[in-house]
């Protein structure tokens, strides 16, 4: 079984490297606003991922050493750095492409979803 942080630094290493072809395609490319849109939207999609770890691995920590669990803020906390991700590419459209931006918000949730189901195969076969 893998913990949440082993999970979250494989992520982040694939999210890394998605990054470094986000940047090249905005370097060499013509659609400069969308890949500005993707690399942004990921970075707030990582930041987002990474307030979800935390607050799970503190609710597990809560749990095992009996504690009373307070889960307050973490979806108001992530929620409103995508709404921040959306308005800074609201407010530089020539800059950031709003739709790229959204994809890229769930671009962690997309690349955990693969993940997940990679290790399963290979756990059952």
């Amino acid at each position: 079984m893998h913990t949440l942080r082993h999970i979250f630094n494989r992520q982040k290493k694939a999210l890394f490297f998605l990054l470094a072809l986000f940047v090249i395609g905005w370097a060499f490319s013509a659609f400069k606003p969308v890949f500005g849109g993707l690399i942004l939207g990921s970075l707030f999609g990582l930041y987002n991922f990474y307030i979800l770890v935390r607050r799970m691995e503190r609710f597990d920590q809560n749990i095992s050493e009996g504690k009373a669990t307070k889960s307050i803020g973490g979806t108001a906390l992530r929620f409103g750095s995508g709404v921040a991700a959306a308005a800074i590419a609201l407010s530089m459209p020539e800059k950031f492409d709003l739709i790229g931006t959204v994809i890229g918000l769930m671009i962690p949730y997309v690349l955990l979803l693969v993940d997940r189901i990679v290790v399963h195969v290979k756990h059952f076969n």
